[in-house]
């Protein structure tokens, strides 16, 4: 086994208060390491460490923050295939997706943040004109809009992509002169602590990052409770981002949430089904439909019902289910027993509710090691099932027919959650017509692509503020106003 993990305090390993927890590897069920259970007094130590780092770090030259964010970049490139290999390991993805999505996104990240250190952050206001009054004589009055750093971020993470997702936060946080503790998901926590180390080597100063983990939830209530604690930045299921927006608001913390989704494909009928059929089918085929932006709730008109299900059909069935190391592997294993369970408890919900499970909805053959769940389908939807309303987060897709785009738009507006939407039609200003009418964060027209610039985040439940591109800068700094006589 290999050496058990320490936590990264203050620019130290330390050794934890709590001793260790297996973490184990979704597709076999072997330990892939020892993680630490930090105490609450470390995480606590671990906050006022940024916070003692924060005078300097924020004052540090841009110019110098950018070097060490390449740096880190650099480094997390060189040791690409261990860092890809440990992802797929402690996550369950294969291994196109740890090496490409996860650890060169997180390099790309960094890269991108290293270019935003150097974005402008004070923006010119046009000039006022003031009367003389009890505020004073008259004058012209200049202003500027300053972008300041907020303080101590803690950053909470997704088990989903302990790369990008990490890295997501952490860096443009950095860029704006923030310092962080974070806090990676339980389960599979190990690439972060080599994020650190890269950081570390980089040239980080020593409190400007911080790394605690824990099995349970205690070491992230200490993350966001703690009064060293400016911001908190959280990606995770919604229930659990309420209890930590309830803790933000009685301290008046910052947060930036990016919370669930139940993502609504709109299917027009003169869309090109085997362009649809391609994007929904990345539920079933892209880190086992364990991703907030899915297109999991397809609305498809009537008209193209049938040949829709059809196509979705045998798109599933001739996606490979297997060892995520192993070539040609499409779809992988979910996160744990515990979520596989969840999943599996889903679908026999959908058939009480009178869906139709048209493929998929047990064990795939000859995987009896391992968190596997067969890609699939429910057709016979009604938007009332809990199935169609509630986040399943795995390779299960529902489907509810409509009979005009009037009602299309109804039932992708008739949901809890607003993250990302999707439309297919053959006729681009129809497609943008619908999407217009969408109330989601993000609306994919014809695509399930992402401009890596443009704002994300969720209405509704699905989260609050929006990061990616220089939004992310935005979104982890605050806005001074500073104003002068002419």
């Amino acid at each position: 086994m290999t050496t058990p993990q320490r936590l990264f305090i203050g620019g130290e390993w330390t050794e934890p208060d709590d001793g260790h927890y297996e973490v184990i590897n979704p597709a076999t069920e072997d330990i892939v390491g020892l993680a630490p259970e930090a105490s609450r007094a470390q995480v606590y130590a671990a906050a006022v460490a940024a916070r003692e780092a924060f005078p300097a770090w924020s004052r540090t030259r841009p110019e110098e923050r950018a070097a060490i964010l390449d740096r880190a970049a650099d480094l997390i490139q060189r040791d690409v295939a261990a860092h890809a290999a440990l992802a797929r390991a402690e996550s369950g993805a294969t291994t196109g997706t740890a090496r490409s999505m996860q650890v060169a996104v997180g390099a790309a990240r960094f890269r991108r943040y290293a270019r935003g250190a150097l974005e402008p952050v004070e923006e010119a206001i046009p000039p006022q004109i003031n009367e003389a009054g009890p505020m004073g004589r008259a004058g012209v009055f200049g202003a500027l809009a300053v972008r300041q750093p907020v303080g101590v971020v803690t950053c909470i993470t997704s088990y989903n992509n302990p790369w990008a997702n990490p890295a997501g936060k952490v860096a443009p946080a950095l860029a704006m002169g923030n310092t962080v503790v974070v806090k990676p998901a339980p389960q599979d926590p190990l690439s972060v602590y080599r994020m650190a180390e890269a950081l570390a080597e980089a040239g980080v100063p020593a409190g400007v990052v911080n790394v605690v983990t824990g099995s349970g939830p205690a070491a992230g209530e200490a993350a966001v409770d703690s009064p060293d604690v400016d911001m908190v930045s959280f990606t995770g299921s919604t229930v659990v981002g309420q209890r930590i927006a309830e803790v933000c608001g009685r301290g008046m913390k910052r947060q930036l949430m990016e919370l669930g989704g139940k993502g609504a494909a709109v299917v027009l009928d003169d869309a090109d089904l085997d362009a649809a059929v391609a994007g929904i089918g990345t539920t079933f085929s892209f880190y086992s439909g364990q991703i907030c932006t899915a297109p999991t709730r397809v609305l498809v008109q009537r008209g193209v019902h049938d040949a829709l299900i059809e196509r979705l059909t045998a798109y599933a069935g001739h996606l490979p289910v297997g060892d995520p190391a192993a070539k040609g592997t499409v779809v992988g294993p979910v996160i744990s027993a515990a979520h596989r369970d969840r999943i599996e408890w889903y679908v026999e919900l959908g058939r009480k509710e009178g869906a139709r499970v048209v493929t998929g909805g047990e064990r795939p053959a000859g995987r009896d090691r391992g968190f596997y769940v067969a890609p699939t389908l429910l057709a016979d939807c009604t938007n009332d099932m809990r199935v169609v309303r509630e986040e399943i987060f795995g390779p299960v897709v529902v489907v509810v027919p409509f009979d005009d785009e009037e009602e299309g738009v109804a039932l992708a507006n008739d949901s809890d959650y607003g993250l990302i939407d999707y439309v297919w039609s053959g006729d681009v200003a129809r497609a943008f017509r619908v999407a217009r009418r969408l109330r989601a964060g993000g609306v994919g027209v014809n695509t399930i692509g992402r401009n890596m610039e443009a704002p994300f985040g969720g209405f509704k439940r699905s989260g609050v503020g929006r990061d990616v591109g220089s939004y992310a800068l935005h979104a982890y700094s605050e806005l001074q106003a500073i104003v002068w006589p002419g």
